[in-house]
């Protein structure tokens, strides 16, 4: 429990100092590592169908779309999924592409009666670089933690 309670802490610190509206941010090794250590923890992947399709998945993790894909639009559904797969006690981990949709969508479910909501940043991919790409320098896929591609 100690190391839980580790990682916890330091991603809590982040939030305050980030001034963040929900319990935590977490880098993707922090976060993989509570999937291995916590029980109640879930990966809630929030990218898009395509994104899962086309870039990879994290085996194991909630899918529930924040932006459908096509048109970008908000899925109206999404927090009635969440309800209905988790329970409040669950520690609930964000990912998107960047760690943008994932922060709103750990906002929207912290503002939902979810009590440990954490965004894990750089999301899947990582940050763009000075190119305006994302050159697989972060993320989740570029700290080699587990996915796969279909």
């Amino acid at each position: 429990m100690g190391r839980i309670t580790e990682i916890l802490s330091l991603a809590q610190s982040r939030a305050r100092e980030l001034k963040l509206p929900y319990e935590g941010a977490l880098t993707p090794r922090e976060a993989h590592e509570l999937l291995q250590l916590a029980p109640s923890a879930r990966l809630i992947d929030v990218r898009t169908k395509a994104e899962w399709d086309w870039v990879g998945r994290v085996p194991g993790a909630l899918e529930i779309e924040w932006m459908a894909y096509p048109g970008n639009v908000f899925n109206v559904h999404f927090m009635q999924t969440l309800k209905h797969s988790v329970t409040t006690e669950s520690l609930l981990l964000f990912l998107c592409r960047s760690g943008q949709r994932s922060s709103a969508a750990a906002k929207a479910a912290t503002e939902a009666g979810f009590p440990d909501c954490y965004n894990i940043l750089e999301g899947f991919e990582g940050n763009k670089d000075a190119n305006g790409q994302r050159n697989r320098s972060g993320g989740w896929r570029a700290a080699g933690l587990p996915w796969n591609q279909s």
